[in-house]
């Protein structure tokens, strides 16, 4: 794949408010995104299932931002689909259904790398959620838990010396407008020269595309860089499975993570709902399927 130059709410719960009209590249489809979402502290499933009839013409990309989806969301959820030409009439899953990550601060940021998705708890019960893109191999995005120092609207991007080897014709400052890959807005995260923002190649959402800064879809980083302020905590994870209950239900959403290639997921879910005291609850089978298929997508595996 080739590696972009560095350094990104969807339909749901009863009380989503926010919907906005947002052209997606030059296609005719308009995306209507719900951006905010309620939870409780039993109830952590968020967003649901959707269905979509693709259109001639479109690409899983263009129906992934449509949907506020990343890349890897929307290919994971139909791993038989050519992303590129999917056939017109095809019916394929819209996954906006959601586990919310085990560490949820009253207010902050999460940022799971496995699953490519940010996380903004800005008030007790609601999260806004956008998919972004992430550090390539070699390059990774670091986990830990840093603070926003800085908002920048406009950002200059000043280019690495590590870049600048391998694309000698950068300039060593690219100003602001579209050929900055640094997009529109910047929140710059503390103890380290990782960016959150925007980006001018927005199909590389949802793909491990930068030198390690968190890439938002240009229309995300406006909403998050207006919400978000000074000092909120950004807490960097890496959570491939993610367990999660609505009402007596119980579900599990597991992410591919080549971190994790050396790992037994089926070990470690066990692991976490033993210590969650479900175990008891689960079909096992259901269990094993849902952790084989790694599909993204929450996966109904027990009732209480």
């Amino acid at each position: 794949m080739k590696k972009f130059i560095p350094c990104k709410i969807i339909a749901s719960s009863v009380c989503c408010t926010i919907i906005s009209l947002l052209m997606v590249f030059s296609s005719p489809l308009l995306s209507i995104a719900i951006d905010t979402y309620s939870f409780t502290g039993t109830n952590n499933l968020i967003g649901m299932l959707r269905y979509y009839e693709v259109k001639e013409n479109e690409s899983l990309i263009e129906i992934a931002r449509y949907f506020n989806l990343g890349y890897n969301e929307i290919v994971d959820a139909n791993p038989s689909v050519d992303p590129f030409v999917p056939p017109p009439g095809k019916k394929i899953k819209i996954p906006t259904l959601w586990i919310l990550p085990a560490k949820r601060p009253e207010k902050g940021i999460v940022v799971n790398l496995s699953e490519m998705r940010l996380y903004y708890f800005f008030k007790k019960n609601l999260v806004m959620t956008f998919p972004v893109g992430i550090g390539d191999e070699g390059a990774e995005t670091p986990t830990g838990v840093f603070k926003i120092t800085e908002k920048i609207e406009s950002p200059s991007w000043k280019v690495p010396e590590s870049i600048r080897k391998e694309r000698p014709e950068l300039p060593a400052v690219v100003p602001p407008g579209p050929d900055n890959p640094l997009g529109s807005h910047a929140l710059r995260l503390s103890g380290s020269s990782i960016l959150i923002h925007g980006t001018n190649k927005p199909w590389g959402i949802g793909r491990k595309v930068s030198h390690g800064c968190i890439r938002l879809y240009p229309e995300d980083i406006v909403k998050l860089f207006y919400k978000v302020k000074i000092n909120t905590a950004v807490y960097i994870v890496r959570e491939p499975i993610k367990i999660g209950k609505k009402g007596r239900d119980i579900y599990i959403e597991v992410h591919k993570d080549n971190e994790w290639k050396n790992r037994n997921y089926y070990d470690e879910a066990i692991m976490r709902l033993v210590k969650m005291n479900l175990i008891k609850s689960v079909d096992l089978e259901k269990l094993y399927r849902a952790i084989k298929d790694k599909s993204g997508i929450p996966q109904k595996i027990g009732h209480l």
